[in-house]
């Protein structure tokens, strides 16, 4: 499917959004307690840290009642699923939706298993604030049917999965991102599009699951403003890696830039370079 045609360019607005909410991660350190999957656990903390936020992977079941009202938000990748982390992912969104705590679903490789698949939309009924996926997970999790996902790699560009984006927001009541060439973001009726970001961070393992814990941060700070959170920031993170990119030689490299120049973002540059459209 063909990106929207009716766009209009918002970036000078969206990058003083974008510039307040990076701004206000740093200064009020959310704590974000991350139930996610082993691959990623090292990235998404250094993600949090290098953003200003305090990630925490707790993820015993035993834990949660403890520590997860404590939290400002709740980030769960299903990455690396097992039935013994499962309890412990529902009861994390069970205590976060009690205490009114935003809380964010990554639904990787969503498609690759029949368990995979009831997990997530188990884990869909329990009400994210946002649900962020590729095109293929985003698709699969709409229609709820397996053979549409290879692995966490897409088979389906952003904008081919914006009909099923719109049909899952309605459905869940989620904010819905789908990551891309363009990152799409969806209320259900409202769809911007986060155009930062250079083709070489696809190459980085859980680089899809790090912005999943930034949009957490983000949201964290402003839950009442969750989906203009959540494209603000994809763009961000798309513009560490830009900058990134321009000292990189690869994606080892790319990937140590990236949080460096993540925890170096300045006003100027989020404000001007911040790219964000919003499509009608």
């Amino acid at each position: 499917m063909a990106e929207p045609e009716q766009q209009h360019t918002i970036t000078n607005t969206w990058g003083s959004q974008s510039w307040t909410h990076l701004s206000s991660v740093r200064h009020q350190s959310p704590l974000i307690q991350c139930i996610t999957n082993l691959v990623s656990m090292d990235l998404i903390a250094n993600t949090l840290l290098s953003a200003g936020a305090s990630p925490a992977m707790i993820h015993s079941v035993l834990e949660i009642p403890d520590f997860t009202p404590h939290t400002q938000a709740v980030l769960i990748n299903v990455g690396t699923l097992t039935p013994e982390w499962l309890p412990a992912m529902k009861a994390a969104a069970g205590v976060a939706n009690k205490f009114n705590k935003p809380w964010v679903l990554d639904p990787a490789a969503v498609g690759a298993s029949g368990f995979r698949l009831k997990a997530c939309l188990e884990l869909v009924e329990l009400k994210p604030t946002v649900i962020r996926g590729n095109g293929s997970e985003i698709i699969a999790l709409s229609l709820a049917s397996t053979g549409n996902t290879k692995g966490a790699d897409s088979l389906h560009e952003s904008s081919d999965a914006l009909e099923a984006a719109k049909s899952l927001a309605k459905s869940s009541g989620s904010i819905v991102a789908i990551s891309g060439s363009v990152d799409f973001v969806t209320d259900g009726q409202r769809v911007v599009g986060a155009h930062n970001g250079v083709q070489m961070m696809q190459k980085i393992t859980a680089s899809g699951c790090a912005v999943t814990a930034l949009i957490a941060a983000f949201v964290a700070t402003d839950p009442t403003h969750a989906f203009e959170a959540t494209a603000s920031a994809l763009s961000v993170f798309g513009l560490a890696g830009e900058i990134g990119m321009g000292l990189a030689n690869g994606p080892a490299s790319l990937r140590m830039h990236l949080i460096d120049s993540l925890h170096g973002l300045d006003q100027e540059t989020v404000v001007n370079r911040v790219k964000i459209t919003s499509f009608s």
